[in-house]
């Protein structure tokens, strides 16, 4: 899956919200059913969602759509709704284990397989908000549906109540857990997202937060307004620094090859090959953002 920097959250219930989505400059947008929809509107959003969800992805942007869970089974109501030509993914809420992820993949293929979409094309990602999915982490990332797996801990939220950590601007008590996730999703080839800052007036709090979880080895944010989405892009991406410094370490190296040498010393330190693949994995990746930026639509504010 190409990297998502930016996840950004909206109401399902909100149809102006969901009207403009689009325009707010996210990488992938989550049309949420669940903890932002009253139990009273969940019908009324699942429609709203449905009807929208092919005119977002038109425009060629990324499409997820956040499921309800009761306390035995994910909604089939709202796969029934939202499984259509245009969705690229499912967040999966609140999974304690991997028999949660194999229910979910068997429910989605049924679905798959009843609107005639390749079987297996919608992707999956589990958010960690329970102890037991913290703990097994890995096993839920090796699914095949799977293509990322989120890790939150905001304020308040279900993994504090989960973990009972006491929450901290700074974070460091959601650090080991944070890390586990992060290489079970490395270990299953999988993508790491960090979230959620709720502070929406608070950027600061919130660059701080972004830019701990990128040097934790994060590559995407869950958010929940749109006054984040350039920050999180920007924490994500390599900056013009880090570019010239690996466009230049690739040239030393590769007249270093030329003259029959496997290493050289190059701003002081000792590179080789494998400093080099990281340097063109990180070009590559902003290679990829820029031509994101090409066709980004215009930011509005929802």
């Amino acid at each position: 899956m190409k990297q998502i920097r930016s996840f950004l959250f909206i109401p399902g219930i909100r149809a102006d919200w969901v009207e403009k989505a689009d325009q707010t400059g996210a990488d992938a947008l989550i049309l949420d059913l669940e903890d932002s929809v009253p139990d009273s509107a969940k019908d009324s959003a699942r429609d709203i969602v449905s009807s929208r969800i092919g005119m977002l992805a038109s425009t060629g942007q990324r499409v997820y759509v956040r499921i309800n869970k009761s306390v035995f089974l994910y909604s089939m109501k709202d796969l029934e709704a939202v499984i259509s030509p245009g969705i690229e993914g499912i967040l999966l809420p609140k999974p304690d284990g991997p028999r949660d992820v194999d229910m979910a993949h068997l429910m989605i293929s049924e679905m798959e397989l009843k609107r005639g979409i390749p079987i297996g094309s919608v992707g999956l990602i589990p958010t960690l908000e329970t102890a037991k999915s913290l703990q097994f982490a890995y096993e839920i990332a090796t699914h095949p549906r799977v293509t990322g797996i989120a890790c939150a801990s905001a304020r308040s939220g279900d993994v504090q109540r989960a973990v009972g950590f006491k929450w901290t601007r700074e974070g460091l008590e959601s650090l080991h857990f944070k890390s586990a996730a992060i290489i079970a999703a490395r270990a299953a080839g999988k993508q790491p997202i960090a979230g959620l800052w709720q502070d929406v007036r608070d950027l600061e709090g919130f660059s701080h937060a972004v830019a701990l979880h990128r040097q934790l080895g994060f590559t995407g944010e869950l958010l929940i307004h749109p006054s984040h989405v350039a920050q999180a892009n920007a924490a994500y991406s390599p900056d013009e620094e880090e570019l010239r410094y690996y466009s230049r370490m690739i040239e030393a190296f590769e007249q270093a090859e030329a003259q029959g040498r496997a290493a050289v010393i190059y701003d002081g330190e000792h590179i080789d090959s494998a400093h080099v693949k990281t340097a063109r994995l990180i070009l590559q990746q902003a290679d990829s953002f820029a031509e994101l930026a090409v066709t980004a639509r215009p930011h509005h504010t929802i």
